[in-house]
């Protein structure tokens, strides 16, 4: 992960001289650009989707990781990574969990979802998993559906067999984009109260996607 202690110590040391001046001139301006730190369950799947995305970087820092954790697990590594990389609230900085409700227990996806809450991460879960993203890409849907029939459903929509940590996944769906945001949020609001656990649909991948979008090329 890039460490961004290590350039505020850089900082700090700035002397009289005029090369000190310009170096120190350069890390403050490195260090005003924004980061979003993004801690996906998924080693590849999720990671590959955000890596993806055009994003200016002369603006933004991206640090996406895949940790293979789960729930209350990735959200603890998530607290630790904010913390040892000092991500700022001042810099508008952004910490973001992604993950998914698949099989595990309501009461661990529920306290996952409000430990992240209460450290200030935002969450990008999808019940039942995160190719439920790219299905709204194509249909809206609010029935119950099984994750074990997402790859399938994907191989037809897509025309080709979907590949779980396709590389290319980004590029085939943005032009849909547009209308999975809408889906997304269509289906969020038809659950009133939310029950993330339980809205099987549902997903707020779409609240990461537009965030990132802000800073496309």
């Amino acid at each position: 992960m890039s460490n961004k202690r290590s350039s505020k110590k850089r900082e700090k040391g700035s002397s009289q001289n005029s090369y000190n001046t310009y170096f120190n001139r350069s890390v403050e301006t490195k260090e005003q650009r924004k980061w979003f730190l993004i801690v996906c369950e998924g080693e590849k799947t999720e990671p590959n989707y955000f890596k993806s995305f055009p994003v200016n970087k002369e603006v933004i820092n991206l640090d996406i990781q895949g940790d293979g954790l789960n729930t209350i697990s990735l959200v603890e590594e998530t607290i630790k990574l904010k913390k040892e990389g000092e991500y700022s609230a001042d810099n508008n900085d952004e910490v973001w969990c992604v993950f998914d409700r698949d099989s595990f227990p309501p009461q661990n996806f529920n306290a996952a979802i409000t430990r992240a809450q209460s450290n200030d991460i935002k969450v990008a879960y999808s019940n039942e998993a995160f190719e439920l993203w790219y299905l709204l890409h194509f249909n809206y849907y609010d029935t119950a559906m099984s994750r074990k029939n997402y790859k399938s459903m994907l191989t037809n929509l897509l025309g080709h067999k979907y590949e779980k940590n396709s590389p290319t996944i980004y590029d085939e769906l943005k032009d849909k984009q547009e209308k999975a945001i809408k889906h997304a949020k269509r289906l969020l609001e038809a659950y009133n109260p939310p029950k993330p656990e339980q809205d099987n649909p549902s997903t707020t991948v779409h609240l990461l996607v537009v965030e990132l979008n802000k800073f496309i090329h």
